[in-house]
């Protein structure tokens, strides 16, 4: 497997299983509630342009996915900003440009829709993942405070 062999497409709603399988794998936690929100939302709303990609080998077989939302508004009218929310490669995948393809192919698709800005959020002790947005061009946000409390 190499870079060529992976295509890149926007996500359909029969991806759902193997979006599930890889994040489970990841995370060895399944969290398929959650993505059943994701999917009616990016499938059945006509508040949201379709944003979701996937990263394929040429069989067919799903090994990466990047998900994101661009709200249209009132009026049609979208949003100069997008989210980037969930993003996973198959461990067996990792380590091989796919995550920086996706990011690409992600960006490239939002600058056609107009999008001017990304915004994705990290716990900031994920080491991992703070290198891979950073390498990605990801930047703290020099706008956004994300502030909590503990109850």
């Amino acid at each position: 497997m190499n870079e060529s062999t992976i295509k890149i497409r926007l996500m359909k709603a029969d991806d759902f299983d193997a979006v599930v399988g890889i994040d489970e794998k990841v995370l060895k936690a399944s969290r398929p509630a959650y993505y059943e929100m994701k999917f009616e939302k990016l499938f059945k709303s006509k508040d949201y342009l379709p944003t979701s990609l996937v990263a394929e080998e040429a069989d067919g077989t799903v090994v990466g996915f990047v998900m994101g939302e661009l709200y249209m508004g009132e009026y049609g009218i979208f949003q100069e900003e997008a989210t980037l929310d969930t993003i996973g490669v198959d461990p067996d995948y990792q380590l091989k440009g796919i995550g920086e393809q996706l990011i690409d192919e992600f960006t490239d698709h939002l600058k056609a829709l107009g999008v001017q800005k990304i915004n994705t959020l990290v716990d900031r002790n994920d080491s991992k993942l703070m290198h891979f947005f950073n390498a990605n061009q990801f930047n703290p946000s020099k706008t956004i405070i994300n502030l909590e409390r503990s109850l």
